[in-house]
């Protein structure tokens, strides 16, 4: 199978396509955000104020990068578990968000929502932060910098890898080769 390579803001037309297992290489600009800035986001929808950036096809890393070593842009960047961000990630959603980046299953809520608003859920690899540094080109802070590393950065990628794991037709990889290999 061959990869895609997918370039955000993501298009209707780039989603639709993607199906659970595929190989994904994203290039462009995606955003990060942990726990407590999803918090904030979602404070600031329920005042009906501005989010800090416009989330209209766009993808969230969840991720609190470790600091960059002198001459690099971040240091590792391995995801975090995304069932944190489960209570706050169908509202972003709505929102036009398209893409989620972690690792870990989501919930059954977080499911019926990317099919509601035809978003995705991509994997990144656990434990290989230092190697998906390298495709980190650079990175600026957006929000919350009192936050530290769990701010809100935009990351400019390069061929930064992931998996579908979630789809907007429900597909779900985890569940999927759980059952393959069940035995009966």
């Amino acid at each position: 199978m061959k990869p895609v390579i997918l370039t955000p803001p993501l298009a209707e037309a780039a989603i639709e396509t993607l199906k659970i297992g595929d190989r994904v290489f994203i290039t462009g600009d995606i955003f990060t955000a942990r726990d407590t800035a999803h918090k904030r986001l979602i404070e600031l929808l329920d005042r009906k104020e501005p989010l800090p950036f416009d989330l209209s096809g766009q993808i969230i890393y969840y991720v609190g990068p470790t600091p960059a070593r002198p001459g690099k842009p971040v240091g590792s960047c391995g995801p975090t578990t995304s069932s944190r961000m489960d209570g706050y990630a169908p509202r972003l959603m709505e929102q036009g968000l398209k893409a989620m980046i972690g690792k870990g299953q989501r919930s059954s809520e977080v499911i019926e929502a990317m099919k509601k608003y035809r978003a995705v859920y991509l994997a990144a690899i656990g434990g290989a932060g230092a190697m998906l540094a390298q495709c980190v080109k650079e990175t600026k802070i957006v929000a919350y910098e009192d936050l530290g590393p769990e701010a809100i950065r935009k990351f400019t990628v390069e061929m930064f890898p992931v998996v579908v794991i979630n789809d907007i037709h429900g597909g779900d990889l985890y569940r999927q080769a759980v059952q393959s290999y069940a035995r009966i």
